[in-house]
């Protein structure tokens, strides 16, 4: 299992009833993977009975080949017909458990109270996807079991009865209030998924709006969005030459005594120094892994 802190810039999934996209996942080098038992699986019982032993064996397979690779596989949503029996795939071996469609505090301890009565002890992702989930996101990451988060722009619009947009406005409020509350609770916060397929364009402009409001990865539906999100939530070497260039210009105006200074026609302050600390610290933790 991945060492804990983890802080995945792509998030790929597969279909819980395909053992064979399930063992490709690792193709493309995603930093974290999810088989899927919600949305990619038929909403029946035995649609959902039939893909749970295919998804316990294939991530068994999955983490036996691939011991680095952070392997989440998501249940159906705790007060849905299907979380009980959704139980009986969880192992150990798992990075962690993503949870769908939580809407307070108090489904955090339900699934908890659940995975105890089940001699589970694992990680939660969780998934703020509809109004309640919105409103209540700094409660729920507060909870020691939450470690990681998404923002599930698609059922939160359906929620709402609202319709999803090309240009993103209508979550604007709801994106940008998830990636808050994932800053105030220490929880690092997935972005949303584009379900545009095969359009480097569209992938880009959407994940670069999702780094500017603050989230730390993609949740990905495709193999080939894995190498943008990493573009796109990673540290460019052109960014990390500034940073350096940055901090040491700030290191220079110190020793002349000089409390403020401009970089590049620019004054800096001190949340610049920050941000360019945090680059350098995150290419630092991608070249320890």
């Amino acid at each position: 299992m991945p060492a804990p802190g983890l802080r995945p810039r792509s998030m790929l999934f597969a279909p819980g009833n395909r053992a064979d996209l399930i063992a490709k996942l690792p193709r493309t080098s995603p930093d974290a993977v999810v088989i899927d038992l919600e949305d990619a699986i038929p909403g029946t019982i035995e649609a959902k009975a039939a893909a749970r032993p295919i998804a316990r064996d294939a991530a068994r397979d999955l983490i036996a080949a691939a011991p680095h690779l952070a392997v989440f596989l998501r249940v159906n949503a705790p007060h849905s017909p299907y979380f009980v029996g959704d139980l009986a795939v969880l192992t150990p071996e798992l990075a962690g458990v993503v949870i769908p469609k939580l809407e307070s505090a108090a489904d955090v301890q339900f699934v908890v109270d659940a995975f105890r009565a089940h001699n589970l002890n694992l990680p939660l992702l969780a998934g703020l996807e509809t109004g309640a989930g919105v409103w209540n996101a700094l409660e729920i990451l507060k909870e020691e079991a939450v470690t990681l988060a998404y923002f599930g722009a698609e059922d939160y619009t359906t929620d709402l009865g609202g319709r999803r947009t090309a240009g993103n406005l209508e979550v604007l409020y709801a994106r940008s209030k998830v990636a808050l509350a994932a800053r105030l609770a220490g929880v690092p916060a997935l972005d949303i998924v584009v379900t545009t397929l095969n359009n480097e364009a569209v992938f880009r402009a959407d994940a670069e709006q999702g780094r500017a409001l603050g989230y730390a990865g993609k949740l990905c539906i495709h193999p080939a969005q894995v190498a943008l999100a990493h573009d796109i939530f990673g540290t460019t070497h052109a960014e990390a030459a500034r940073a350096r260039a940055l901090l040491d210009a700030a290191h220079a105006a110190a020793e002349r005594g000089h409390g403020a200074f401009s970089f590049e026609g620019q004054m800096v302050d001190e949340p610049m120094l920050t941000a360019a600390r945090a680059v350098l610290a995150q290419l630092q933790e991608k070249t320890d892994e």
